[in-house]
């Protein structure tokens, strides 16, 4: 290898078993939270077996939402839990797949790096695998590495991606690489009992690989007994208090405490040779209780196209969770499709609701839907948050229905659209490759004196993560300001529309940007917090 490992540095190794599913990006992220409240510097990454280059361009039906770093890179989900959990950004690095992998390597070779040799997954391929590793770690400068992969074991596209772990724990000094295995314990009510073969065949598995793993958490929807414990470290050659339960728990944001009630974290450092303060965790403890004991609760209304699966949408999720403990209150989603919304039925579906939501999305489908959802929230005086499609629909609504533009659209909708409102950005003229070429990661964003935006932020100039292609027609502008929208968010050189939000209206704002991506359970995201905040005063006022 070019890159040697860096001797300073501690790296764990998580994989999964029997099904998928079981949330290793959860516990990746929950033992990095114990780990950086221990005074540790913690980066994790995601190993994705699929051969796309990145989740960019997968239906979210495949593979829910696609998080976007800080640099621009379209990542797996799992890197939001991290984010969210550890509070540190993520990097283009965080996140490797098998076709970045092939791609690099196979490009290597047509430019003759090789000197000839017969290209191989061992060891070109695993290779490969490792410098990422490598350069991540020094990249990051973290005292522990974490890292994810995708999948289970016994797949073969993970195969290449556990062989380099296999090598790399071997070439780590002594002491400074450990493997967690995530697995399943199912219990069979018939026979009364947690069932542990599964575990077993697993882990048998992964040792055929030769991989031999130094600690098993055990999902289950309930406790593990002593004797249960003691059979899977028989079995599994690992230490009975290396068995470690994660039980199915209310919150998420809980998992860190159960795992830390079961000394996990404490068993991991000492593993590792690492010497640290106990955590703290009374601050994710009083989150944890606002979480589960809310004072207030309210509905909000999320229509979208994608409403079938919730994990196209899982960052807005987690942000109404962050935003509820600011306002010490429960916020129940009521999903709608905006597929299934019709002027007929758009009463029925969204009265009584405290607040309403139209997330981001691409193409026509359900578009006319999102639409009646604006309109509702805008002649109802319902507080309305719009968030990067949101915005656009915001602003198609009001140049019909106010500015009495009747056939204002987007050029991505109609391209023949006689007014097109939205349109295309300047750059992304003539792109035809998909993957990657959006206007993607973080630019900054001009809020105006004397706004909403101004208001919730606090700050003349914010930063924000962007992931389209579309924005707001500079040639409308004028028509839309003369008729009450104001446009409170603009680029640093006035070109590109980033929030609207309409004067005469107790909370109506859209953005163009992707808010929910940077909001964190210890720091949530402030237009989040006041919509939420909105809602609730929405609702007492309802019922006043």
């Amino acid at each position: 290898m070019s890159l040697k490992i860096p001797k300073e540095t501690r790296f764990i190794f998580v994989t999964g078993g029997v099904v998928s599913s079981l949330g290793k990006g959860i516990a990746c992220a929950s033992l990095g939270f114990l780990l950086k409240a221990r005074g540790l510097k913690v980066t994790i990454m995601k190993f994705d077996p699929y051969i796309n280059v990145d989740p960019g361009t997968m239906s979210p039906y495949q593979h829910g939402e696609v998080y976007v770093t800080e640099d621009g890179a379209e990542t797996d989900l799992d890197l939001g839990h991290y984010e969210r959990f550890i509070d540190e950004n993520m990097t283009q690095m965080n996140n490797v797949t098998t076709g970045q992998i092939y791609d690099t390597v196979i490009r290597k070779e047509r430019r003759g790096d090789y000197l000839g040799a017969t290209v191989q997954v061992i060891p070109h391929i695993t290779d490969e695998i490792k410098s990422r590793i490598i350069q991540l770690a020094r990249q990051s400068g973290a005292d522990v590495v974490i890292v994810e992969v995708g999948g289970t074991v016994g797949d073969i596209e993970s195969l290449p991606f556990l062989e380099a772990i296999r090598q790399f724990t071997l070439e780590c000094e002594r002491g400074h690489a450990i493997t967690v295995h995530l697995t399943l314990l199912p219990y069979i009510s018939t026979a009364g009992e947690l069932k542990t073969k599964p575990t077993q065949h697993s882990v048998m598995r992964l040792r055929e690989i030769g991989i031999q793993p130094d600690f098993l958490l055990c999902r289950s929807d309930r406790s593990i007994d002593d004797n249960t414990r003691k059979k899977i470290a028989l079995f599994c050659n690992v230490h009975p208090e290396n068995v470690i339960e994660a039980v199915d728990a209310s919150t998420i944001y809980e998992v860190p405490i159960h795992l830390a009630a079961q000394r996990f974290d404490e068993l991991v450092v000492q593993k590792l040779d690492i010497k640290t303060n106990p955590p703290d965790l009374s601050g994710l403890q009083a989150v944890v209780k606002k979480i589960k004991e809310p004072a207030d609760s309210v509905h909000i209304a999320i229509c979208g196209k994608y409403t079938q699966l919730q994990d196209a949408y899982k960052s807005i999720v987690e942000a109404f969770v962050h935003a509820g403990v600011v306002n010490n209150t429960a916020v129940k989603l009521k999903w709608i499709n905006s597929e299934k919304l019709t002027s007929e039925n758009v009463e029925t579906h969204l009265s009584g609701v405290d607040g309403i939501l139209v997330p981001y999305g691409f193409d026509t489908r359900g578009v006319e839907g999102k639409l009646l959802a604006v309109k509702y929230a805008r002649e109802n005086k319902i507080p309305f948050f719009g968030i990067c499609l949101g915005l656009q629909c915001a602003v198609i609504e009001f140049a019909r229905n106010v500015c009495g533009i009747s056939e204002a659209n987007s050029a991505e909708f109609d391209a023949k659209t006689p007014h097109p409102v939205i349109h295309i950005m300047e750059s992304q003229l003539g792109i035809k490759q998909k993957g990657g070429t959006m206007r993607l990661g973080s630019y900054p964003c001009v809020t105006k004196e004397n706004t909403l935006a101004r208001k919730i932020y606090g700050s003349e100039i914010i930063i924000e993560r962007h992931r389209h292609r579309y924005e707001v027609n500079n040639d409308y502008r004028r028509t839309l300001e003369e008729h009450g929208m104001v446009l409170s968010g603009l680029s640093p050189d006035g070109t590109l529309v980033e929030i609207i939000e309409l004067k005469e209206h107790p909370f109506f704002i859209g953005c163009q940007f992707h808010p929910e991506l940077k909001s964190r359970i210890m720091r949530p995201h402030p237009i989040f917090v006041h919509f939420v905040k909105a809602s609730l005063k929405h609702q007492k006022e309802a019922k006043s």
